[in-house]
């Protein structure tokens, strides 16, 4: 029997969820939402907000020590807590997630602090055998951390239980190649663990422009991080003390403390009810939408990470406004997944927006502006720091196609060089703009010669 009705039932309360779930309540619609973890989903409680507060925290030791060419002196060396830093992160990530649940509730969005499934195409099952009829159901589920298929796997940590160890590491083995590993190395290494990082392909950052998958391995070496290329784990064994043995398929072995997984991630679907419907899935769980966010059953629709397009927390929170304003609000809307800007905190981190050099290479001809120097900021530390800067350009258009950065700020700057490139800007706009003097972001404006390296 089914017991309430409502326009819209969102399976789901991360950011995307959350966004069209209030964005539809504006509307007008009445709406409902179930999270059976809690309410801010994976970006604010496990992922995205507590990792750039840990990769701050790893920073600090270096900003310690080149202060020194500054005129600071310490009498005491700075000490670290790992529990004083998780249990402000814990605050901080209790105090957003409040927020998210408040702003719910202001927009008169019903909560249900439950797991939540499709019974059918218009029917939702709570846990506590409820059935609530919706005109629309959204599935905004995120997705999961892969798992080791190997013997021992069980012994592995993922990046959801990265953020709560009861203590830090002092050697951790991070597998992966991806923007989890490569984050969480730099977080590690910066605290203080030795780090050894595995992953299997040659080069890591797959799919970056080359010279930024360069420039992230030399900054991870200087850190201390010892990496392992070309090598997958074969197994992990109980050693002493709690500690792990990872033995790799190249026959080697490394010991230490936690086995962190940073394989890549799936769309949660399983489990989710979908049986119960002719939703169309790919091979990995994802569900096939259209450009609506709609799946094939017409009132079923899914956003973010769940339809594996795109697994940025932005996206996903444009993909939930559109859904809203396209069902609801009677403004049928699209999201450009082109020139999305994005960033790796890493150490020193990266921001990119728009083509690499080799997607650029493969539509035509491009001219390649670059430059690696050593910022203001080192010169006085004596840090051996270096900025990469490039910008891909179209050689008949002369249009900036693609502007990629390695280096302290990176992420703030690309993000707003992503404006110009979303408008179409030429190589001559940006020979046109002033540069802002003293800083490194100068550099963007006032490249002149082609790369011809």
């Amino acid at each position: 029997m089914i017991e309430r009705d409502v326009d819209l039932f969102v399976i789901g309360a991360g950011s995307g969820g959350v966004r069209a779930a209030r964005i539809a309540a504006g509307h007008g619609a009445r709406v409902a939402i179930a999270e059976e973890y809690r309410i801010g989903g994976t970006c604010v409680i496990r992922g995205c907000v507590p990792k750039k507060l840990l990769v701050y925290a790893s920073r600090f030791p270096d900003a310690f020590e080149d202060s020194r060419g500054f005129g600071w002196s310490f009498s005491e060396q700075p000490s670290f807590s790992w529990p004083d830093l998780v249990a402000a992160k814990d605050r901080e990530i209790a105090r957003l997630s409040d927020i998210y649940e408040q702003n719910l509730k202001k927009a008169g969005v019903a909560i249900h602090r439950q797991r939540a499934t499709v019974a059918g195409e218009n029917l939702v099952r709570l846990a506590d055998g409820a059935m609530i009829g919706a005109e629309t159901i959204l599935i905004a589920t995120g997705g999961a951390p892969h798992v080791g298929d190997f013997a021992g796997a069980e012994l592995a940590i993922s990046s959801n239980e990265a953020f709560n160890l009861p203590r830090l590491p002092e050697k951790i083995v991070i597998v992966g190649g991806g923007y989890i590993a490569i984050e969480f190395a730099g977080i590690f290494a910066g605290l203080g663990s030795a780090v050894t990082l595995v992953h299997r392909g040659d080069k890591l950052l797959r799919g970056f422009d080359e010279d930024l998958r360069d420039e992230v391995r030399i900054g991870l070496e200087k850190l201390g991080v010892t990496l392992v290329l070309n090598e997958e784990v074969a197994s992990v064994e109980a050693g002493e003390g709690g500690g792990k043995l990872v033995r790799l398929k190249g026959g080697g072995a490394v010991a230490a403390d936690e086995l962190m997984l940073a394989i890549g991630r799936a769309p949660k679907t399983d489990g989710l009810g979908l049986d119960q419907t002719i939703v169309m899935r790919d091979h990995e769980g994802a569900i096939l939408v259209d450009p609506t966010s709609r799946s094939n059953v017409p009132s079923i629709y899914a956003i973010g990470d769940v339809t594996n397009r795109m697994n940025l927390t932005p996206v996903a929170i444009r993909e939930g406004h559109a859904f809203a304003d396209t069902v609801f609000g009677g403004r049928p809307t699209s999201v450009d997944l082109t020139n999305v800007p994005t960033a790796v905190f890493s150490t020193p981190e990266l921001g990119t927006v728009g083509l690499t050099e080799a997607q650029a290479r493969e539509k035509g001809e491009v001219d390649i502006y670059k430059a690696r120097f050593r910022p203001m900021k080192a010169t006085l530390s004596g840090r051996d720091d270096k900025v990469l800067m490039k910008l891909v350009v179209d050689a008949g258009n002369d249009r900036v196609l693609g502007v990629h950065i390695v280096g302290e700020d990176a992420a703030e700057m690309v993000q707003i060089a992503a404006i110009a490139v979303k408008m179409g800007a030429t190589k001559a706009d940006f020979d046109a703009t002033m540069a802002l003097h003293p800083s490194a972001a100068e550099e963007l404006v006032t490249l002149r010669t082609k790369w011809t390296g």
